[in-house]
């Protein structure tokens, strides 16, 4: 699938909200015009004040690209936020949002671009890759892939239940979870920022080198992220990122 840049805006109705943790909630919206896209891509949503006012954000969609007519966006709350504030004090099911969609071809990936895969996540950053695990779930794929996931506590775990289910399935996806702030829950886990002898033990989890790598996250996470990961042996060229914030 190709980049959507001139893709229309339409509306979009929430069906369904989800608290994931202290600051992440997911809304599920159903399309208008419903969208073919691929897991990594991502919608941009705007918002039009009475006076007119208008702002804009872009949300990876958290769905999977087999769940239909309906998307997931996984929104984190930023205080001096302009979109984010809005939905998580005043939006409400029934509520119509205008978004437009799906954009971005660059950090995208199907079953059929194979693997093995190493996804890196910081806080909200596990969101596109959370749709990548799904859509590896859904076509019940056996492409190998290890999720390192990085927070600074256990209750920012985004998608913390299923990711920890999905693991527990042993059918070729590993969970490598590591809290900031806090001490280790699971025994496999670590207690401090991602650095190289980590990727290298994630790398032990997969049965050969990855042949695609993905870290999403802020600047400096992915900065210090995917540095660990050329540490580690991992060929730049293989390796896509994607950042927000500062």
């Amino acid at each position: 699938m190709s980049e959507a840049p001139q893709s229309p805006w339409q509306t979009a109705k929430i069906t369904r909200i989800e608290k994931r943790t202290p600051r992440v909630t997911s809304f599920f919206f159903a399309l208008s015009r419903p969208f073919a896209y691929r897991a990594g891509q991502h919608v941009d949503v705007r918002l039009t004040a009475p006076d007119g006012y208008q702002a804009r954000r872009s949300y990876s969609i958290a769905s999977a690209p087999e769940s239909g007519a309906t998307i997931e966006l996984a929104i984190e709350k930023l205080d001096d936020g302009e979109v984010s504030p809005f939905f998580h004090e005043v939006a409400a099911v029934g509520d119509e949002i205008e978004l437009r969609g799906p954009l971005g071809g660059h950090f995208v990936w199907s079953d059929s671009d194979g693997g093995p895969l190493l996804l890196v996540g910081g806080g909200s950053g596990v969101v596109p890759l959370m749709a990548m695990v799904r859509h590896r779930t859904f076509r019940k794929s056996a492409v190998p892939v290890a999720l390192m996931f990085s927070v600074r506590v256990w209750d920012e775990v985004i998608f913390r239940d299923e990711l920890i289910g999905l693991d527990d399935r042993r059918d070729g996806f590993d969970l490598v979870l590591t809290l900031t702030r806090e001490a280790t829950r699971r025994p496999s886990d670590y207690s401090r920022r991602i650095d190289t002898a980590m990727v290298m033990q994630a790398l032990a989890r997969l049965p050969q080198p990855p042949t695609l790598a993905y870290v999403c996250g802020s600047n400096a996470f992915v900065s210090a992220a995917a540095q660990a990961l050329i540490d580690a042996g991992i060929s730049a060229e293989i390796i896509r990122t994607e950042r927000y914030g500062v």
